[in-house]
């Protein structure tokens, strides 16, 4: 593992910049041409062989105190953040906006390691080096990328690329035949630590997929992929397409249910408002009956008004208290009365008949 040499003329470890063998004359003249950070995003992060960098002013060492506090203001605090980056998720993406923001003013620098380097390291990666170099340059933290990063970092890279501060979380690194890859910078003073976003991470992700690596070979072959692109044999091929035939009929299924329910629904609904609608017109109608032919309703008073008008009519007017008496004519004999016409409440038997018809009878005699 490559260690950072201790110059006689400094004790913090990091090398000196070729700058500062310049004469003061040339170095008062000489002004920082370092990259800034992007005001906008409206391209990917440039590559660092795309940036250029070739400033010739001093680049005097900085602590991160003075980093903290805006110093130096003629040029942009340079954070060197490195990783493999494989399957880019938010944990990547959060540990890069730490490090962009650690300081008021910072550049940061991205660096990536190569296939090579990663596979006899780590292990295979899901993505290949083409394909993470831009995901991150599609990041809006980062301002540089850097290709082919080392994986220990050494004083000429560090030189090179004129960084300040290396950003990782605190955690041990061992890897290469060290037990933490960072301990040199660490000791150098140039380590500022972030933080790790839990719960998500390559592994874990990779994890997931071949835990449930039968639901994603069935969902590619039903999207159009062939068993061979996914590396499937022939008998597993025929599974999983029976699955899937399995899984569309459980689908169609429970879409008829789903529409049953949702018909079943409607015509409760509809019902309900029928009902209801209903017996607000029952209401309505037995009200209007009962104004109509109840006790006290409309049609009880006009009938006993017209009843009451019939009568009238056919019973027979009482003649006046005060008109004066008719007096029968002696020439006139009166005329027999049936006794039985004026007594109407008492019917007459036809015994009581024959004996008035005989007293009628023995009158006549007498007047004659």
């Amino acid at each position: 593992m490559p260690v950072l040499s201790i110059d006689a003329e400094s004790d913090t470890g990091i090398p000196k910049s070729p700058c500062d063998e310049l004469p003061l004359e040339t170095m008062e003249e000489l002004e920082h041409t370092c990259p800034h950070p992007w005001s906008t995003i409206i391209a990917p992060a440039p590559f660092a062989e795309e940036t250029t960098y070739e400033c010739k002013a001093p680049h005097e060492k900085l602590t991160i105190t003075q980093a903290r506090i805006g110093t130096p203001v003629d040029r942009p605090v340079r954070v060197y953040a490195d990783g493999i980056f494989d399957v880019f998720h938010s944990g990547h993406a959060r540990a890069l906006m730490q490090a962009k923001n650690l300081f008021p003013n910072s550049y940061l620098l991205v660096g990536v390691c190569s296939d090579d380097l990663t596979h006899k390291y780590k292990g295979f990666t899901v993505m290949n080096e083409t394909e993470r170099y831009e995901a991150l340059r599609h990041c809006r933290y980062v301002d540089e990328i850097i290709t082919d990063a080392p994986w220990t970092l050494t004083p000429e890279f560090l030189e090179k690329h004129k960084i300040d501060f290396v950003a990782h979380d605190d955690i041990p690194y061992s890897s290469a035949g060290s037990d933490d890859v960072y301990k040199h910078i660490k000791e150098a003073g140039m380590f500022v630590p972030t933080q790790r976003t839990e719960g998500i991470s390559t592994s874990d992700i990779i994890t997931r997929i071949v835990r449930d690596y039968d639901v994603y070979a069935r969902r590619n072959l039903q999207r159009g992929y062939t068993a061979k692109e996914l590396n499937v044999s022939f008998i597993n091929d025929k599974k999983y397409r029976f699955q899937n035939q399995v899984d569309k009929m459980k689908e169609k299924v429970k879409n008829v249910e789903e529409k049953s329910k949702e018909f079943v629904y409607k015509v409760e609904e509809k019902s309900h408002d029928l009902i209801q609608k209903w017996e607000e017109k029952s209401r309505d109608f037995i009200g209007n009956f009962l104004e109509l032919f109840g006790p006290d309703g409309t049609w009880k008073q006009m009938f006993q008004e017209r009843s009451g008008r019939m009568l009238q009519t056919l019973s027979p007017r009482e003649s006046p208290t005060g008109s004066p008496i008719r007096e029968r004519s002696p020439s006139r004999s009166p005329s027999p009365t049936l006794p039985w016409i004026h007594n109407k409440s008492s019917p007459t038997s036809p015994k009581g008949a024959s004996a008035s018809i005989s007293s009628m009878s023995e009158g006549d005699e007498d007047e004659k």
